[in-house]
Formats: C-alpha cells, structure tokens, sequence
C-alpha cells in the first residue's frame, strides 16, 4: 500500500502576537500537532508548509500536489488555517475541485505559560545565532 503523504500547514503570524495568539505564532508547535497527526494516521508528511494569507488559488499551495508529492493537505486547527489562507471556504472548494483532501486536527490549542512564550520568542528572535529552542 502506498503511504498517504501528507503536506502540514502551518500559519506564520507575526512574533509580536505571541501574547495574544502564542499557538499561531509557534509554527514548530503548529507542525508538531499536524505530525502527530498524520502518525496517528498511518501518513507521511512529506511538506511542512508556512503560509499567511495566500490565496487559495496560489501556485506555491498547489506545486506539490500537481508534481504527485502531496496526496492531502493538513492544518493544527481552523484558526491556523484561517490564517495561512485568505479564504477557508475557498481553499476547502479548491482541494474539492483538485480532488485533494484538506483536514484540521483539533480545536483544542495547547495553553502557553510565560516559560513557553518565552522559549517560542528566543527560537523565533535569534534563528541566525542558531538557537533551535532546545
């Protein structure tokens, strides 16, 4: 049987929301959720993708389903994928006319305390001085 291969979308929103939105703004966590996921499943993810606001009709959305790497699309929640693209209704409508399934793991966000925020803020304030989060 062929492996179900999965692209993971995660939302990039903006590190001065972390307060506001800290799950949104930790594309690692996003990715995490969206990873155990599709293991649960029996998936691959083949894509992790990072995405604010593309049109569900844009090109990068769409470049690994049509070269046959991406069999469905995958997001940590509603909300993340509301962010990553412009029109939920729309990108759902465009994977049912592309014959690409689109899910949302949970509506359950984990909950951040300040020593999470503050791990999500130094991985994301200092990537090129090379701190991973760990």
């Amino acid at each position: 049987m062929d492996d179900v291969r999965v692209a993971a979308i995660a939302s990039l929103t903006p590190l001065e929301e972390l307060d506001s939105e800290p799950f949104l703004v930790d594309t690692r966590g996003q990715h995490a959720v969206c990873a155990r996921w599709a293991r649960d499943q029996g998936y691959v993810v083949a894509r992790q993708l990072l995405f604010y606001g593309f049109r569900p009709d844009h090109a990068a959305l769409w470049a690994d389903v049509e070269a046959g790497a991406v069999d469905l699309f995958v997001a940590a929640s509603e909300r993340a994928l509301a962010r990553a693209v412009t029109s939920v209704p729309g990108f759902r409508a465009e994977c049912e006319r592309r014959g690409v399934r689109v899910e949302t793991v949970s509506p359950d966000e984990p909950a951040y305390d300040a020593a999470a925020k503050a791990g999500v803020h130094r991985r994301l304030s200092m990537p090129t001085a090379g701190y991973d989060g760990n």
